[in-house]
């Protein structure tokens, strides 16, 4: 799929800048001589609009198919999330958003983004225990024999990978090489802040009878102020993995909250695609779009107590 600037939709008093696998960006508009519809309290330089699409992406690729109310429930839980995590700085400056995005965007401080995926691991699953089978290790991270798939961690591992393109294959990369993107102090902060977003969500998810088994934050810096700010979508089912804990049980892959659903058929004969070619994935059918959006609402649901 591809992600044009014209595709996304206008919206009165910004201007749009970007498209990413899921989210477009606007800017907002420069009033000219004094003319126009744009907030002269909202600058291109301090100021960035955030909206989420119903667009799903999955092995790196954008499929054709949305998902309906993605980027509402993405919004609202991300939302909720920085509540909950009120000590760490994040992005966010208003939720008050022209009527075309209402719900599934936020006005938010335009940062310099750091190139970096900070993932935080509490459960080996996924393309970690992949590694495992072959090595004992997870992103070249030594772990104890004897683990399977679901297992819990006995601690919680920071896993950071190298942000890749759109359409492209972001990679694993070590601390060390952390280090050498942005600096050891930068480095060192973000690995303590994912730790501490997994650790916080970790506890609540677990009170409301959800696993956190992993996830994966962004980080930006605040380039007025110097901060260090916690920003784009935050433990949603896009950037997360959420499990059922009265279904747990390593050894077997766990049913999950998330978009591991559309993962799976993808990879299924059912979907008839080889993830191996260069061939896009196919259309999403009805039943596994339904179900994914009942997922991603359920999670929304137990995680705040709120209904959607």
């Amino acid at each position: 799929m591809s992600t044009g600037l014209a595709q996304a939709p206008k919206v009165p008093g910004w201007t749009h800048v970007y498209s990413g696998k899921v989210r477009e960006l606007y800017v907002p508009t420069v009033p000219e001589d004094g003319d126009g519809d744009g907030d002269p309290q909202l600058t291109p330089e301090r100021h960035v609009l955030v909206v989420a699409t119903d667009r799903i992406s999955a092995y790196d690729h954008v499929l054709a198919t949305p998902i309906p109310d993605k980027g509402r429930v993405l919004t609202q839980l991300s939302l909720w999330w920085f509540e909950q995590l009120a000590d760490i700085e994040n992005h966010v400056v208003s939720t008050v958003v022209p009527e075309e995005v209402a719900g599934r965007a936020m006005i938010c401080r335009n940062l310099t983004m750091f190139p970096i995926e900070c993932i935080a691991r509490g459960y080996l699953t996924g393309s970690g225990l992949e590694e495992y089978r072959r090595s004992g290790t997870v992103c070249s991270l030594p772990l104890p024999a004897g683990l399977t798939d679901g297992s819990r961690l006995e601690t919680p591992l920071y896993t950071p990978s190298a942000k890749a393109e759109v359409g492209e294959h972001d990679e694993n990369i070590t601390f060390e090489q952390t280090v050498e993107a942005v600096g050891f102090d930068v480095a060192d902060r973000i690995r303590e802040l994912t730790l501490r977003v997994y650790g916080t969500a970790e506890l609540i998810a677990r009170e409301r009878g959800i696993i956190l088994a992993d996830t994966k934050v962004e980080f930006g810096l605040d380039v007025h102020d110097g901060t260090i700010t916690l920003a784009d979508e935050v433990l949603t089912p896009d950037s997360s993995r959420f499990w059922d804990a009265a279904a747990w049980e390593p050894g077997r892959p766990q049913p999950s909250f998330d978009k591991q659903f559309v993962r799976d058929w993808l990879t299924s004969p059912a979907s008839g695609w080889d993830r191996a070619s260069d061939t896009p994935p196919p259309a999403l059918p009805d039943v596994v779009v339904a179900a994914t959006r009942d997922r991603y609402v359920e999670a929304y649901e137990r995680l705040t107590g709120r209904s959607f």
